[in-house]
């Protein structure tokens, strides 16, 4: 039977008291939601059920383009997988506890078998579907295409004929991974250069490098590296098959990325076929030349939480403070865009109102969800109410998706 009590959606709610980040400064305001949306700033009570959040802060929800954590709830453990559903119910649930109210799942599809498997795709997507209903946030999916992988095709179009709309990230860990040693992988080469410098994939120094994704793949290493050498055979048909998806992309209006842009070349050839989003762009060159020409730079929020990357790239925090920044990403996990936020603040790269359009307004820009990401009357009411003391570490309190309370906790003390 259907329950017929009153949501919190349905009523008017009033939070007073805290300190609201608005598109240009912080302000004590009361913020009105109603009917899912802003109703209004410093309004009446009017009936309104009020929320007494003094002391906190009081932000767009952040918006998430590019993460990767919820594989961890589908492979806790090397080589150990778990239900998609309870997976996916579990990321869902994380991304509401750290204030994510819209996050795009970069869903990897690729020819290796396993986690990151065509097949594994179709499961993600089709349990996104169906449990759409009993999700606290906005689900979405970021199609992270590798490049060698045609399989995926049929996937890709079902996705994009789908609403929500997901996005697209053109992603080549294939030519990234067959890279000469003596090339650094942030300066390597145009992925469809002729001449690019590649590995002798017959060497033992090669299988060791392959020794994580086969376990991944749940395959013997030299069956993994058989399986590789024969995706590099299709290496002279990848340009045309990119131009293939990022046909369909335009066509339905689906948020392109690039990802792992190495050269100033790489992003202008992505431009040229619809996509204005450098996705962890690898060197100063190429992100230098994305912001030339007015695309979207995004780069990992683990990165500006630890304050710096883990493989070398450009540091997330200097990148921020050069201009050469748009978006914070959770990538590999999702505490890092509130704690980002938090040590730019703290380093003093940024006021706080630039520093949360990196996690809101700056994604929702990207992705074409402009319903979202600011406190404005009128906008959808995805909000995050963070207990955040003064020079202390900030923790989300309540999250709001279109006025429904997404997740809302109470410290003991």
């Amino acid at each position: 039977m259907k329950d017929a009590a009153i949501t919190d959606a349905d009523r008017p709610i009033l939070i007073e008291g805290a300190r609201v980040v608005l598109d240009d400064r912080v302000e004590e305001v009361s913020v009105r939601i109603e009917a899912g949306r802003i109703a209004g700033l410093d309004t009446g009570a009017d009936g309104a059920t009020r929320i007494d959040a003094g002391g906190m802060v009081l932000a767009p929800a952040m918006i998430d383009v590019h993460g990767d954590a919820f594989e961890r709830q589908m492979m806790p453990r090397p080589g150990v997988t778990v239900p998609t559903a309870p997976a996916l119910l579990e990321t869902d649930r994380q991304l509401g506890a750290n204030g994510i109210g819209t996050a795009y799942h970069a869903l990897t599809l690729s020819w290796e078998p396993g986690l990151r498997s065509v097949e594994t795709g179709w499961q993600v997507y089709e349990g996104l579907q169906a449990l759409a209903p009993r999700l606290t946030v906005d689900n979405r999916l970021q199609l992270r295409w590798e490049t060698f992988c045609f399989e995926a095709l049929p996937l890709i179009e079902a996705a994009l004929a789908t609403d929500p709309r997901p996005s697209i990230a053109f992603n080549d860990h294939t030519t990234m991974a067959a890279l000469h040693p003596d090339v650094p992988i942030q300066e390597r080469p145009f992925d469809h250069a002729p001449n690019y410098p590649v590995v002798d994939m017959a060497s033992d120094e090669f299988a060791q490098k392959m020794e994580s994704r086969a376990r991944r793949a749940h395959l013997p290493v030299a069956d993994f590296v058989a399986l590789f050498r024969k995706m590099w055979d299709r290496r002279g048909e990848v340009p045309t098959m990119v131009e293939t998806v990022a046909e369909h992309g335009r066509a339905a209006g689906a948020p392109m990325f690039s990802h792992d842009d190495s050269q100033p070349r790489t992003r202008a050839h992505f431009r040229a076929l619809g996509s204005r989003v450098s996705e962890f762009p690898m060197n100063l060159a190429t992100a230098t030349e994305a912001r030339e020409a007015g695309d979207l730079i995004v780069f990992g929020a683990p990165n500006a939480a630890r304050g710096g990357s883990h493989l070398g790239s450009p540091g997330a925090g200097e990148m921020v403070r050069r201009g050469l920044c748009d978006i914070l990403a959770s990538d590999y996990y999702y505490p890092a865009m509130l704690a980002a936020v938090a040590r730019l603040k703290a380093d003093g790269i940024g006021e706080l109102p630039a520093l949360w359009r990196l996690v809101a307004s700056n994604p929702a820009r990207a992705s074409g969800l402009l319903d979202r990401g600011r406190i404005k009357p009128g906008l959808r009411a995805d909000l995050v109410l963070i207990d955040w003391p003064e020079d202390g570490t900030p923790a989300v309190r309540q999250t709001w998706v279109a006025g429904r309370t997404a997740y809302s906790a109470r410290a003991a003390g």
